[in-house]
C-alpha cells in the first residue's frame, strides 16, 4: 500500500508499504481522509524522541474487515478511531483508559503505524461510527475536537469566567468554538490582523494579544505551541487563575516560571479528550446545514485550506507547515 513513513527524521512518501493485517479485536479500515495537525509537523521535527513508522493520527474511513467474528456489525461502516492504546490491564487502563498508560502505544505518534496510509488497524474498542449526516470533511476533525472537548472534562467553567485563546491556528479554533458552548465571554488573541479574521468570520470575539492587560482573564488556553504564545498566555492570567496548555512541540521552552508560584496559578496539562461528545457536535452542526451560530455549535469546514492526494503528501506537509495555514487534508484514493 502506499504511505507517508518518517524514519530517522526525514519524511517519505512510498508505495510499496507493507499493509497492516488486523489482530483478533481488531479491524482493518480503509482510510477515505485524513488530516495533517501540528503535532505531525513537530514529530518531523523531532518530538517525542524520534518517532519512526507511518504517520497520522487524524482520519475518517471505512472498515473492510474484522479479525474476529464477534466483530462483524462494524464491517463497511464508516468510523474514527480514538488514538491512544492502553495495556488493558493496568490499574490506569482499568480505572481511567488508556491515555495515561505507561505501556500505551499512540497511534502515529508512538510506536503504531498511523493513518496517512491506504489501510490502518485498530482495536474494536477504540472505533465510533460517524453519523449519517456527517460528511467526511467534517468527521476528520473528530479526533482534535475532542481534545477540545477535554478541557470541559478537566476545568468547571462558569458564564462569568473570562477566557482567553491564544493561538487562532488548527487547534486554538476549535477550543475556542467549544469553550463557547459552556461560556459567554471568550475571546481568541493573535499576532497578525490577518490571522484573526476566520475566528471573526465564525462569530468568535478576537483582539491582538499584545494589546490584552496583565492578569486579565480567569482562563487562558495556551494554543500556539511557542515560547511567545506560553510567554503572553502566562502574562494573561490571573492570580489563582487556570492556565491550559494544550500545545505540543519539539524543543524547550524557555520561560521565567516565577509567577506560577507568587500568583499561585493552576497549570492543566490537556491532551486527548471524548470523542462522542465531538461526533455529536458536529451531527449537530450538520443538522444546522454547517452553519450554527456562534457558541450554539461548532463549524470545521472553514477550516480546511487545501486537500492533496496521498502521493503528494509531501507537498500537503510543505503546505500545512506555512504560516496562517490550518487544516490541510491528505485523501488516500
Amino acid at each position: 500500500m502506499q504511505a507517508l513513513v518518517l524514519h530517522d527524521g526525514k519524511l517519505t512518501y512510498q508505495s510499496d508499504y507493507p499493509q497492516p493485517e488486523p489482530g483478533p479485536d481488531e479491524a482493518l479500515i480503509r482510510v477515505s481522509l485524513a488530516g495533517i495537525c501540528s503535532t505531525d509537523l513537530e514529530l518531523v521535527k523531532g518530538y517525542s524522541g524520534g518517532f519512526n513508522g507511518v504517520l497520522g493520527h487524524e482520519f475518517v474511513g471505512v472498515v473492510e474487515r474484522v479479525g474476529s467474528a464477534d466483530g462483524s456489525v462494524w464491517a463497511g461502516r464508516r468510523v474514527v478511531g480514538s488514538i491512544n492504546l492502553g495495556c488493558g490491564h493496568c490499574r490506569v487502563c482499568l480505572g481511567e483508559g488508556p491515555e495515561h498508560c505507561l505501556n500505551r502505544t499512540t497511534l502515529g505518534i508512538h510506536d503504531r503505524d498511523g493513518v496517512f496510509a491506504d489501510y490502518v488497524t485498530l482495536p474494536l474498542t477504540n472505533l465510533f461510527a460517524v453519523p449519517d449526516n456527517v460528511a467526511d470533511e467534517e468527521a476528520v476533525f473528530t479526533e482534535p475536537l475532542a481534545a477540545a472537548f477535554r478541557i470541559r472534562e478537566q476545568i468547571k467553567l462558569r458564564p462569568t469566567s473570562r477566557i482567553a485563546v491564544v493561538g487562532p491556528g488548527r487547534l486554538g479554533l476549535l477550543t475556542a468554538q467549544v469553550l463557547a458552548l459552556a461560556a459567554g465571554d471568550i475571546i481568541v488573541l493573535g499576532r497578525r490582523p490577518e490571522s484573526l479574521e476566520l475566528p471573526a468570520w465564525l462569530g468568535l470575539k478576537t483582539g491582538a494579544v499584545d494589546e490584552q492587560i496583565d492578569n486579565s482573564f480567569d482562563l487562558v488556553v495556551e494554543a500556539t505551541g511557542n515560547d511567545a504564545g506560553f510567554a503572553h498566555s502566562l502574562r494573561l492570567v490571573r492570580p489563582m487563575g487556570t492556565l491550559v496548555l494544550k500545545s505540543t512541540f519539539a524543543g524547550n521552552a524557555n520561560i521565567n516560571l516565577t509567577k506560577l508560584v507568587v500568583d499561585e496559578i493552576n497549570v492543566v496539562g490537556s491532551r486527548c479528550g471524548p470523542f462522542a461528545p465531538a461526533l455529536r457536535a458536529l451531527e449537530l452542526s450538520a443538522q444546522a446545514g454547517g452553519n450554527p451560530p456562534a457558541g450554539l455549535g461548532v463549524q470545521v469546514r472553514p477550516m480546511i485550506d487545501g486537500e492533496y492526494p496521498l502521493r503528494d503528501g509531501l507537498a500537503g506537509f510543505e503546505h500545512a507547515a506555512r504560516p496562517g495555514v490550518r487544516k490541510i487534508l491528505l485523501r488516500p484514493n
